[in-house]
């Protein structure tokens, strides 16, 4: 009974230890992956059909208002999602614009400022753009434009993309799904 309960307790020991080195391995990795690394590419043109008004009013004329609305929030949940990615993608060019604000190169330097003003730009207008969604999943016969926040991803989009050429040209940077 003895040597049971000895067994036992050694195998709870060991399972904690296994879990222990799993878990910080996987942390390590995750500090080890750089910032570009957690960018998640978004398909600007499915974003942009998504707002697109004109989609809106054809689904609106084709399909019976409660087939409309539930077919609306599903449109409107998926931007919400497009909207999270940009801003999240947004918080970790901040991030990259930063560190290159100690370059000695002015074009790096002038590249990382405007880098980190879009992204900050971006950040805020996600931030609108997300209660305007959450407002409209509560009216899905409202009208709504994250224009503001595709075109300000395209922006961020082109001035990542330069910074990296000018720090790294052999590496790229990419925003969108697309080439």
């Amino acid at each position: 009974m003895n040597l049971a309960i000895i067994l036992v307790i050694a195998a709870v020991g060991a399972l904690g230890i296994i879990l222990r080195l799993a878990v910080t391995r996987s942390l390590q990795s995750r500090k080890n992956a750089g910032p570009v690394r957690t960018i998640r590419p978004i398909d600007v043109e499915a974003f942009r059909n998504l707002i697109n008004p004109a989609e809106d009013d054809y689904l609106r004329r084709r399909l019976p208002p409660p087939q409309f609305r539930l077919v609306r929030r599903e449109r409107l949940r998926a931007m919400a999602a497009y909207v999270q990615a940009a801003a999240s993608n947004a918080a970790v060019l901040v991030l990259v614009g930063q560190g290159a604000l100690a370059s000695s190169d002015p074009r790096v330097l002038g590249a990382a400022r405007q880098v980190v003003n879009d992204a900050l730009l971006l950040r805020r207008n996600s931030t609108v753009a997300l209660a305007r969604i959450y407002l409209a999943l509560a009216w899905p016969n409202s009208g709504f434009a994250a224009v503001r926040v595709v075109d300000r991803y395209e922006e961020l989009s082109g001035a990542a993309m330069l910074l990296g050429r000018l720090q790294n040209p052999t590496v790229p940077v990419r925003l969108s799904a697309r080439p």
